[in-house]
């Protein structure tokens, strides 16, 4: 029985919309397109399965741009005595692949989502020809020539590195006589933002506050990373007569994985880089996700590659980096004496590091003896999505009965709100 997904598309006869599933293929992560075969995965089979693949080979030749005639193939194969095609297209490497007949914009190019194929949006477009084609957002001519550099030059200045016009050119900024998207980052126009968000608990329930720093990349850097600063508290213990102070976050793990969502990123994406703070971890978005000729394993390898190799520059002599490739081996020795170590998350085109806060646990410990019941789910629920009726009785060691009180309690004052039927009741904060 055949089913789609994401690298497998059904079709019951052959027509031209074929054509937007191998680009979406070939875009994509490549796959294979059945004909003859219905939604249901039923074998219906092909009349003239020769002709049809005369048909395909010329859409693949003629009706798609780049060339994917090396990254393709076509078989028929017989089953239930009947003929079937079976079109197969691998990940290509001059994307974007797109319709002859409608351009390179999103209208004519395609992308797989699942088990279906969409219209790739101008931002992934832009990033496919950036990272398939040696394109670098920063080397580009700049939109607006219009730019203001009173923050970036203040910084320079501090660290003793002469910030002037003379100087622009052997800072990169400019191309000709014009700036580039390395000195529109720069500047106080900046139209890139990052925004930091505080959650209640361990989930994006409620927020308790939340930042965007706007302008040069450089204020951004700095306030964000002051912000962080805030709610990175100290648990202190002692050891013997020794006092061991321990923050929430490692000060150089918070710093590197901040940097690098600022010089890994895609700057072809107009969103946001994102920190969400939970009472649990720090997770770190940044848009863009993996250059094509890196894996996760390169990065926990040391081995490293910016996608913005100016700015780097300009954060080295800035002494904000150090030596490429070293921060996520470092991030990861950071938490080598706590249980919870770093983790990094990748999708297409979003790289996220989750930071472990290295005092949660001795924090939701405390329960204060003087608690009532009712502030004792509360707490739990402050950490946790939802709580059964099972585990308000392990938790207050109680009756069935017992437990039911409070919870109705809770729900009369509008602090919980029941959800589901039967077996699978859970309650949740207001």
């Amino acid at each position: 029985m055949y089913q789609e997904s994401e690298t497998i598309e059904l079709k019951r006869e052959l027509t031209k919309n074929i054509k937007k599933e191998i680009v979406a293929f070939a875009n994509t992560k490549g796959g294979t397109i059945f004909v003859g075969v219905d939604d249901d995965g039923n074998i219906i089979g092909l009349k003239n399965a020769n002709k049809d693949v005369e048909s395909i080979s010329s859409m693949i030749h003629d009706a798609i741009i780049n060339d994917l005639t090396a990254y393709s193939s076509i078989e028929i194969i017989k089953q239930d005595d009947k003929e079937i095609i079976a079109v197969h297209i691998t990940s290509a490497p001059n994307k974007p692949y797109y319709l002859a007949d409608k351009g390179l914009r999103p209208s004519g190019v395609y992308i797989r989502f699942g088990s279906t194929s969409i219209n790739a949006t101008d931002e992934i477009i832009r990033k496919m020809i950036a990272d398939n084609h040696n394109i670098s957002y920063e080397t580009e001519i700049s939109s607006n020539q219009k730019l203001t550099f009173k923050y970036a030059k203040d910084i320079f200045q501090k660290h003793n590195i002469d910030f002037n016009k003379n100087k622009y050119k052997s800072l990169k900024m400019v191309l000709g006589e014009k700036y580039n998207n390395l000195a529109l980052l720069l500047s106080d126009q900046n139209p890139f933002t990052i925004k930091c968000a505080i959650f209640e608990g361990k989930t994006k329930t409620i927020f308790k506050d939340r930042k965007e720093f706007t302008g040069s990349i450089l204020k951004q850097i700095n306030e964000t990373f002051d912000y962080l600063n805030l709610i990175n508290h100290i648990n202190s213990d002692f050891d013997g007569l020794v006092r061991i102070d321990k923050k929430d976050y490692p000060d150089y793990s918070l710093r590197e994985a901040l940097l690098n969502s600022v010089l890994h990123r895609s700057y072809y994406f107009s969103g946001s880089i994102l920190l969400s703070i939970f009472d649990d971890r720090i997770e770190i978005n940044s848009i863009g996700g993996l250059l094509s000729t890196l894996t996760l394993n390169d990065i926990y390898n040391g081995v490293s590659e910016s996608r913005n190799p100016n700015l780097a520059e300009l954060f080295h002599r800035l002494n904000y980096v150090e030596n490429y490739g070293t921060g996520i081996g470092r991030i990861m020795r950071e938490y080598s004496d706590n249980e919870n170590k770093p983790n990094i998350e990748l999708s297409d085109n979003v790289f996220k590091i989750i930071l472990p806060n290295r005092n949660y646990i001795e924090q939701i410990a405390i329960n204060p003896s003087n608690a009532s019941s009712e502030e004792t789910i509360v707490n739990y629920l402050r950490h946790n999505e939802n709580i059964k009726r099972e585990k308000v009785e392990e938790l207050l060691q109680m009756s069935k009965s017992g437990a039911r009180k409070v919870i109705n309690k809770l729900i009369e004052n509008n602090t919980i709100i029941k959800k589901g039927i039967g077996k699978n009741t859970y309650y949740v904060l207001r």
